[in-house]
């Protein structure tokens, strides 16, 4: 074990959000990781209202997903406690969880983003000036959830109305052609860069959550100059939402080498095949060690 003596750690799991049962595995393989160093851990699933963290707690494990646990609520409630926690402040979450809070501060320090706009109406005709293909996105939603794609214009309506059913405003995207990364950073420090090729050519709720869907190589076979660029924009990204400790950015990287980030994940999937672990291990990081980071990240505010 570390520096860090045994500790009392609430893991924060499952919670309210469409990405529910994500997060439970999430926080069950970092509450038998941290226990395997030794620490006296406590799940506590948020679902409803007026949860209570167990006396003594030293630190808070957060290992939820999506809208509460990821958009900055739980971080403010906890900073009221005066109780440290891992990762991103509820400012810099907020900014996170929202695609186009993101976008705007992307913008505004340089860093690489796909040309973009938000709606609110399921009614909005095609947008004049752009051609297929295009993404839609919910605005505040992790994990690929209501993510469309639109190759033609006759699947405009149908791809706005369903993305539309997950929050009152998407995000709607140029699509990106070229190879589609993740950056994982610790203490802001960019780890090896993993590409995902998924096998149905899109990498959605259905193929990041099935076995088998998803070929991960990591580092990633890119040349040293663009592996460089790449990790570079990834962290500008996590620095221009004023993140914290970790992150994973997710970043397409165009045939010319060029990369373009697509959104930050401040609270990223921490299942012991999620890709910021997988990114860990590349670096010479154990599960157990990433785990044992955050925790110390975290107590460094106690």
């Amino acid at each position: 074990m570390s520096s860090v003596s045994k500790l009392n750690i609430t893991v924060m799991l499952g919670g309210p959000s469409a990405e529910r049962d994500v997060s439970l595995r999430s926080g069950a393989s970092v509450a038998a990781a941290l226990r395997s160093l030794g620490h006296e851990v406590v799940e506590l699933d948020p679902q409803s209202p007026g949860w209570k963290l167990s006396r003594g707690t030293d630190v808070v494990f957060l290992a939820l997903h999506g809208r509460y646990g990821e958009d900055g609520t739980v971080q403010a409630e906890l900073e009221l406690m005066g109780v440290p926690y891992t990762g991103s402040d509820a400012k810099a979450s907020a900014i996170g969880f929202d695609k186009a809070f993101t976008k705007q501060h992307c913008v505004a320090a340089g860093v690489p983003t796909a040309r973009s706009f938000v709606l609110e109406s399921a009614k909005t005709p095609w947008p004049m000036g752009w051609n297929p293909p295009m993404v839609i996105k919910p605005v505040r939603q992790g994990s690929s959830v209501g993510l469309q794609f639109v190759e033609r214009v006759e699947e405009w309506s149908e791809a706005l109305t369903e993305s539309l059913r997950h929050d009152s405003q998407v995000l709607v995207e140029e699509k990106i052609i070229g190879r589609e990364t993740t950056v994982g950073i610790l203490d802001d420090r960019p780890f090896p860069i993993v590409e995902v090729r998924p096998k149905s050519g899109v990498y959605d709720y259905r193929t990041k959550y099935s076995v088998g869907e998803t070929e991960y190589f990591c580092p990633a076979p890119f040349d040293e100059g663009t592996t460089k660029r790449v990790q570079a924009a990834g962290l500008a990204a996590f620095k221009a939402i004023g993140g914290r400790d970790y992150s994973r950015v997710d970043v397409m990287v165009r045939p010319n080498g060029d990369p373009v980030v697509l959104e930050v994940n401040t609270l990223p999937g921490m299942t012991e095949t999620s890709l910021l672990p997988k990114a860990a291990a590349a670096a010479g990081i154990t599960y157990a060690k990433l785990c044992q980071r955050m925790v110390e990240l975290a107590l460094r505010r106690k």
